[in-house]
């Protein structure tokens, strides 16, 4: 089952591309992220293995909501904007995803964000059943956040030659 969800930003696409592509820094970024741990060194590809758990809100108004846990390969590619993951164990083994930050509007100044989820499990409508329990909730929360966030820092940012510390220091990975 390949499944796609998709999100418009009012913000560059670099600047998105800056803030998802650190994802040992999610739980800093996405409330709905409890934690994100490195498992093994980076690969001689530049590849990390890294646990995710995020939480599957349930009842909103009361912050309740259901932990889920998955492990992934994932890395960055700069030339093209994209994020990719492999899961690798557990209830979505073999799950492939793939976020994409493409230009958008006349000036490049917006950005569409889409992430493709590709899985496809030996048990007939496993696939939809996580999908739509737990991938969409999760990664719609997701886009939605960095949507926030992007054109927070998109509307903050100065004028050409000005000081740009703030945005600087929000999309720098070490802070």
């Amino acid at each position: 089952m390949r499944s796609t969800i998709g999100i418009d930003i009012a913000a560059p696409p670099e600047l998105v591309f800056r803030l998802a592509r650190d994802v040992e820094r999610w739980p800093r970024l996405l409330p709905h992220y409890v934690a994100t741990r490195r498992e093994a060194p980076a690969d001689e590809e530049g590849r990390l293995l890294v646990r995710f758990v995020a939480r599957r809100s349930i009842l909103p108004m009361l912050g309740l909501g259901v932990p889920v846990a998955w492990r992934s390969l994932t890395w960055s590619e700069a030339d093209h904007r994209r994020l990719r993951f492999v899961h690798g164990g557990g209830a979505t083994n073999g799950m492939d995803v793939t976020w994409r930050i493409e230009p958008a509007g006349v000036d490049g100044r917006d950005c569409r964000v889409e992430i493709e989820h590709d899985f496809r499990p030996r048990v007939p409508g496993w696939a939809w059943l996580i999908d739509r329990l737990f991938t969409r909730p999760i990664a719609g929360r997701t886009l939605a956040t960095f949507r926030d966030l992007a054109e927070a820092l998109a509307e903050a940012a100065p004028e050409p030659g000005a000081d740009k510390s703030a945005v600087v220091a929000a999309t720098n990975p070490s802070s």
